[in-house]
């Protein structure tokens, strides 16, 4: 058992030493080549077997041939084990750099692809997140393109829409001011219609930046959907009786919800007036409220004859309007985007979908918290 100790003690302190010394142009070569890293802890290794081997022989006093043999052993061992490591050294290292220019691919603009061929775990895993990263960033130049667009044509119709009642306005005041109107009172009304559209113009642009700029302050408290759809219909009546539009709302459960009344009246103010002016005279605009397992729904429905697939997915972006709605009074684009911006404010989700003869426009709302019982 003596014995045993000490070939113990003398393996072990000849390996640290070699181990040591391995830790150190470890240290050193930290910045290099992964090759070089497993070739030296490759030579670590059979360096470390030879020191502990040696120091055991020298300490057992082996013979000449003894310690000849053994050292053989050891210096083929350590060709072996200092060729795998170098071929293993270059593969991982080909594989970095293999994923490392599909990276580079990637920086410049374009998407990902992994390289073929198969890599250690660690690279495998790598790979994955690069593909997911890239995929969100597809995703992101997508929606960046999309508002990019909906940007440019929202400039467009606002400079058309604003150009059309201005040219009105300067020749309506032109007539005025040179006495040959033959209507003075019928142009006077006429300019205040057109200043009130402007106005309202002017304010859903300033909403809406409000919006983009995460400033849009709300004030929540307890109401009652019933009491807040009533407003939304009353508010509404005066155009659906103009345009000949049966207004209905009977489907509407006393549902406390926790919102900003004055911008939730203006969501649902949007929502009617966009159902009633799509909507054929005789038709009828219904708005229900009801629970739902994801919290309140709201749901205005109008006859409209439903919205082109392909166009569904951008009924709420910036700027966009119907084809059969460019022309004035359809306003410019921004009643359906602002409909969203506060729903999203009060974390809730607003949508649109197709239903036999027209579309359904939902507005998702959390219920309200529980109130303490005294």
């Amino acid at each position: 058992m003596h014995d045993m100790l000490l070939i113990a003690l003398f393996a072990f302190l000849g390996a640290a030493a070699a181990g040591l010394c391995g830790a150190g142009v470890l240290v050193l070569i930290r910045r290099r080549s992964l090759t070089v890293s497993l070739a030296v802890v490759s030579a670590v290794a059979v360096t470390a077997m030879l020191a502990g081997t040696l120091a055991v022989a020298w300490a057992m006093f082996l013979s000449a041939h003894d310690l000849t043999v053994v050292t053989t052993v050891v210096a083929m061992a350590a060709v072996v084990s200092l060729a795998t490591a170098l071929l293993l050294g270059r593969w991982v290292v080909a594989r970095s750099r293999e994923l490392a220019l599909a990276a580079r691919s990637f920086g410049d603009g374009g998407d990902f692809a992994a390289p073929d061929g198969p890599a250690t775990a660690e690279l495998d895993a790598l790979a994955r997140e690069l593909a997911a990263t890239s995929a969100r960033l597809a995703e992101s130049r997508d929606r960046e393109r999309a508002l990019e667009s909906s940007r440019r044509e929202l400039v467009a119709w606002i400079s058309h829409d604003l150009r059309t009642p201005l040219a009105g306005l300067r020749a309506m005041s032109e007539a005025l001011e040179d006495g040959v109107a033959a209507d003075p009172d019928r142009y006077l009304r006429q300019i205040r219609t057109e200043v009130e559209r402007l106005n309202d113009m002017v304010g859903d642009l300033f909403e809406l930046s409000r919006i983009h700029a995460g400033t849009l302050a709300l004030s929540p408290s307890r109401i009652s959907l019933y009491d807040l759809v009533g407003d939304a219909l009353a508010g509404a009546d005066p155009l659906a009786r103009e345009l000949g539009v049966r207004l209905v709302g009977d489907r509407v459960e006393p549902v406390p919800v926790e919102v900003d009344g004055k911008e939730m009246s203006r969501v649902l103010g949007n929502l009617l007036i966009n159902a009633i002016r799509r909507t054929p005279a005789d038709g009828t605009v219904a708005i229900a409220a009801e629970r739902s397992p994801g919290g309140v729904v709201l749901s205005v429905t109008d006859g409209c004859g439903g919205i082109p697939e392909e166009d569904l997915p951008r009924v709420f972006d910036t700027g966009w309007r119907g084809t059969h709605a460019r022309t004035p009074p359809a306003g410019a684009g921004l009643g359906l985007a602002i409909v969203r911006g506060i729903v999203e404010a009060h974390q809730g989700q607003a949508a649109v979908r197709n239903i036999p003869g027209g579309c359904r426009f939902e507005v998702t709302l959390p219920t309200a918290r529980a109130q303490p019982q005294p």
